[in-house]
């Protein structure tokens, strides 16, 4: 995006220049001066650009803010922040901001390139490299460890500096920012997730699963995201650091348990209530004790998206009692496909709006 940049600002610093030094600028100085302007004003002028948007949340530290003596958290932050942002010039990435836990990279600002995407899959890579070798220092220190999960999309961004000549700064808006964000939340530690934008034209160089559809707050259907993996022609992999076959999220469901015994449900009905969920199991709390190993027949509302569960089966995997309340970690052994998806789209909302 060029824009000229105006006659009168031209005018106005060659005639500063001349009333601070005594000589008007020569032909050659006035086009180089021209380019800077001109570059300038690429940047800071508002209007559509297409970017490749890296998001890197950083997980783990409320653990190291609790935890640590003050000094030591804010020095180990600094060192994490510190080696992520050497990676990031390392691809030629901008630095956008860093907001709560999360660092927003542009790659494709203030000029679109035809490697932005290539670059920006390298730097995700990278970045998970690093992590793990300062989760090793950390171990080593005896601090907590941190985690990255990246998301990176590929889209068209409002891009340009916003403001007034009272305050203004450098923004990237639009529903695409939004996106690249809502992907870094669904990733788990260590895990680096594409948009089908982004693979689209980064398969020939890059290794990623197989799309999986999630759906996110806002958007009227799921979205295809892929897990990248590796970078063969630069013997890269991605270094996950955690293998869970899905997200658990926080609930608050009234549920219904039922005890299976040689194959019978028995009509005893357990009121419970479900305190997290995942694609898999659930963890529930009851009044009565569940045994460890056995199997029950579930059934609870899914409020938010209006569906109800019904005829879930599942084996209790771990049990603790707390005072007069039962906690037991449930595995689903068997549930209907349609109940399947729906499970995993209620999950995919809550964690699309966290």
């Amino acid at each position: 995006m060029h824009t000229e940049p105006s006659p009168d600002t031209f005018l106005a610093l060659q005639t500063l220049i001349e009333r601070s030094t005594g000589t008007r600028l020569g032909a050659d100085v006035q086009a180089e001066m021209r380019a800077l302007l001109r570059e300038h004003s690429a940047v800071n002028v508002p209007g559509p650009s297409e970017m490749t948007l890296l998001v890197a949340g950083v997980r783990g530290l409320p653990d190291l803010l609790a935890i640590q003596p003050q000094d030591a958290a804010v020095a180990a932050i600094n060192r994490c922040l510190l080696r992520l942002a050497e990676v990031v010039a390392k691809h030629r990435g901008s630095i956008h901001h860093f907001a709560r836990d999360a660092l927003l990279v542009l790659f494709g600002a203030p000029e679109a390139g035809a490697d932005d995407v290539e670059r920006a899959v390298l730097c995700a890579v990278e970045l998970q490299m690093v992590m793990r070798d300062l989760n090793q220092e950390h171990l080593n220190e005896r601090l907590p460890p941190l985690f990255l999960g990246v998301g990176v999309h590929t889209g068209t961004v409002m891009a340009g500096r916003f403001g007034s000549p009272v305050y203004s700064e450098f923004m990237v808006l639009g529903d695409e920012v939004e996106l690249a964000s809502r992907i870094q939340a669904f990733s788990l530690r260590g895990q680096v997730l594409i948009s089908d934008a982004t693979y689209q034209r980064c398969w020939g160089m890059a290794s990623a699963s197989a799309p999986m559809q999630v759906y996110l707050k806002g958007r009227p259907r799921p979205e295809s995201l892929r897990e990248l993996v590796a970078v063969p022609s630069r013997k890269l992999k991605v270094p996950r650091q955690e293998f869970r076959r899905s997200h658990r999220v926080d609930a608050r469901l009234v549920c219904e348990c039922r005890r299976v015994q040689d194959g019978i449900v028995t009509p005893e009905r357990l009121p419970g209530t479900v305190r997290d969920i995942g694609y898999h199991g659930l963890l529930v709390t009851t009044l009565e004790p569940l045994p460890l190993h056995a199997e029950v027949r579930l059934d609870f509302d899914l409020a938010l998206i209006d569906y109800r569960a019904t005829d879930v089966y599942a084996r209790v995997i771990t049990v603790k009692q707390d005072g007069g309340e039962c906690t037991a970690g449930l595995e689903f052994t068997s549930i209907s496909p349609e109940c399947s998806a729906k499970v995993q789209m209620f999950v995919q909302v809550l964690v699309g709006t966290r």
